[in-house]
């Protein structure tokens, strides 16, 4: 493990409830090998990040990673002092200026930080969830046993989960659906206030935050950021329609050329946006350009139609893709690399 002279084990961490239990079982493990062997260990906490690089709240995530890994470092000093090898242990923050999303993205940058540090096995934590929304531990277990890692899963007792109908921070989430919902009924009616019309449109409004709310929102809304988003679309509009306007002269051209030149393919590009609205609006923007047909999108990786060779080269040169992350990231956003440029950053590592 680790090596004939030195034990190492990389431990992927993250907040959750039995994390406290799994660095003190990384570290007897560890601990029990070195004393076994009569080699040295170490333990390297790494944590994956999962914020991506252009977010408003990217310096406050990182420091609360860091703090994270400033708790795990002061558990895990508490843990090895005792008879056995001495425990040296590493932190470190990984993926900061990447775009993790599956995980195979975050079994990739654990896998590059195993390598660099000679590190060949990996306990992980039972409840940790590197996205942040849905537990991935399976997922993420294979993709890292694919890359010829040695990993298990930590033997603590995980707590029972008890979660209310409505929480504090789920409590704005549900009014903003509520009041978005009863608003649009009210619209189809034709806004009448009879009492009848009102009755029926919270009814239906409840109905709808009941069972959709946690569909709609992935978190809760941030009020502040709406206005120079809606800003930001508007000026997106007046973009799309100009692409849309070009696209149409082109395809016409190609429709009414004697030769008809047409080079059909299907693409495939990973997309620099992430959140099911712009993953979403990027997708229904390039159907909407004429030459260019969203088939498919899975996580970020989007499978595109394309008819011509020049609609190939628009959707990598990313203009739809830039315009996309303005709207909702802001203008550092756009400045990211496009498709084209990604794809050679890649063929040249």
């Amino acid at each position: 493990m680790g090596g004939d002279d030195h034990t190492r084990i990389l431990v992927p961490v993250g907040e959750s409830s039995t994390l406290r239990n799994a660095v003190a079982y990384a570290v007897r493990v560890a601990q029990d090998d070195a004393t076994e062997r009569g080699v040295s260990a170490t333990v390297h906490f790494v944590y994956p990040a999962a914020w991506r690089a252009v977010e408003p709240t990217r310096a406050a995530k990182f420091e609360q990673a860091q703090e994270v890994l400033e708790r795990v470092e002061v558990w895990a000093d508490e843990d090895a002092e005792s008879d056995g090898a001495p425990v040296e242990v590493e932190t470190a923050v990984v993926g900061a200026d990447e775009y993790l999303f599956s995980p195979g993205d975050f079994a990739r940058v654990l896998e590059s930080y195993a390598r660099d540090h000679g590190l060949d096995r990996v306990v992980v934590d039972p409840e940790y969830q590197p996205g942040g929304n849905a537990p991935m531990l399976r997922p993420l277990e294979f993709e890292l046993r694919q890359r010829g890692l040695d990993v298990e899963e930590a033997p603590v007792e995980r707590p029972t989960r008890r979660s209310r109908l409505v929480g504090r921070e789920s409590l704005s989430q549900y009014v903003t659906v509520f009041g978005v919902s009863f608003l649009f009924y009210l619209t189809l009616g034709g806004w009448s206030i009879e009492l009848f019309e009102l009755v029926t449109g919270a009814i239906s409004a409840g109905i709808v935050t009941a069972v959709l709310s946690k569909i709609a929102l992935k978190g809760p809304p941030q009020f502040t950021r709406i206005p120079g988003q809606l800003g930001r679309f508007a000026i997106y509009v007046v973009y799309l329609l100009w692409e849309i306007a070009k696209a149409n002269v082109a395809i016409a051209y190609v429709v009414l050329h004697p030769k008809l030149p047409i080079n059909p393919s299907l693409e495939r590009f990973e997309a620099a946006v992430w959140g099911d609205l712009p993953a979403t609006t990027l997708a229904n923007s390039i159907t909407l350009t004429p030459g260019t047909l969203t088939v498919d999108v899975s996580d970020r990786e989007f499978v595109i139609h394309a008819l011509t060779d020049d609609s190939r080269s628009d959707l990598f040169d990313g203009g739809l893709e830039r315009a996309v992350r303005f709207v909702f990231y802001g203008r550092q956003a756009a400045r990211i690399p496009s498709p084209r440029e990604r794809n050679e950053e890649v063929s040249e590592t």
